[in-house]
């Protein structure tokens, strides 16, 4: 995947609510999926019928705002038996911020004129 076609696919990730909610909620697995007995929401991820549960969608709705939030790199999906688990790539999310700040960073000599 090129760049630019990285980078359209990032910004569509973070232009949804429900997705900024998703990674709101992974941010602090602990507190938001403690409950989860499938596995350990920290180490191993959150089970994605939890995330649509959160989210108060069905699970395809979900999937879909998964699998664009996977294709952008900001989580990552491991499957176990027959559910799949979620966990936020910090290192992807902190990259985009770095870029965007970049991005929108105006100096005076760009604003004169």
């Amino acid at each position: 995947m090129n760049r630019s076609t990285q980078i359209e696919i990032r910004i569509k990730a973070m232009a949804s609510t429900q997705r900024l909610k998703v990674l709101h909620l992974l941010a602090d697995p602990a507190r938001h999926f403690g409950h989860q007995w499938s596995a350990d929401p920290v180490e191993f991820g959150v089970c994605m019928t939890m995330i649509a549960e959160a989210l108060g969608v069905s699970q395809p709705t979900a999937s879909r705002h998964l699998d664009l939030l996977r294709q952008a790199g900001f989580i990552t999906v491991q499957k176990h038996l027959k559910w799949s688990y979620c966990k936020r790539n910090e290192t992807a999310i902190r990259d985009y911020l770095a870029w965007l700040g970049q991005e929108l960073d105006v100096t005076p000599a760009q604003t004169a004129g």
